[in-house]
């Protein structure tokens, strides 16, 4: 089953993922997406790390997010990316066509994938339009982004307040 969480900064988004990594009795993958640009995050980077569960198996990939996916999708086992919106702000930032390129493999990778996928993102849609260019065009492909993957995931859930709301849910035979 794939599932797509999505919520504010701070929402528990990240918290009901792992939950339901370790209550999938399934060998989990967590798919790290940030980048430490500078010490704050690399200090959050290294909170997380100490947060997970040790026998968990962790990756740290900022770009090639489909490439992982194919590589480490089995059926025994649950894979856990957190998160989308740092993924896409790499994306962003890594050049002409990267964004693009990278979307589009992900969208084409994910129905083949075999286990279970937790996709944890940012709604970032319900503010106000940001000023710049580039802040402008992060929260379109963001939106155009979620909407991709939530018409091909069979759960989808918003997080708000810790509080969980579900948006989708289909019945699997994998459930």
């Amino acid at each position: 089953m794939k599932e797509l969480i999505l919520g504010g900064a701070r929402s528990g988004k990240s918290a009901l993922a792992e939950r339901r990594a370790r209550d999938s009795g399934l060998a989990v993958c967590y798919i790290a997406t940030a980048h430490a640009g500078d010490a704050e995050m690399a200090a959050r980077i290294a909170r997380h790390r100490a947060d997970r569960p040790a026998h968990w198996t962790t990756l740290e990939e900022p770009l090639a997010l489909a490439r992982v996916l194919r590589e480490q999708a089995r059926e025994d086992r649950c894979l856990l990316v957190d998160c989308l919106t740092l993924w896409l702000n790499n994306l962003l930032l890594a050049g002409e066509g990267v964004c693009e390129r990278e979307q589009a493999a992900l969208l084409e990778v994910l129905p083949s994938l075999p286990g279970r996928l937790l996709l944890v993102s940012n709604e970032v849609g319900q503010g106000v339009v940001p000023l710049g260019e580039l802040s402008r065009r992060f929260v379109d492909e963001a939106g155009r982004l979620h909407q991709r993957l939530a018409a091909l995931c069979e759960r989808v859930t918003l997080v708000v307040a810790g509080l969980e709301l579900p948006l989708k849910q289909q019945e699997t035979a994998n459930q």
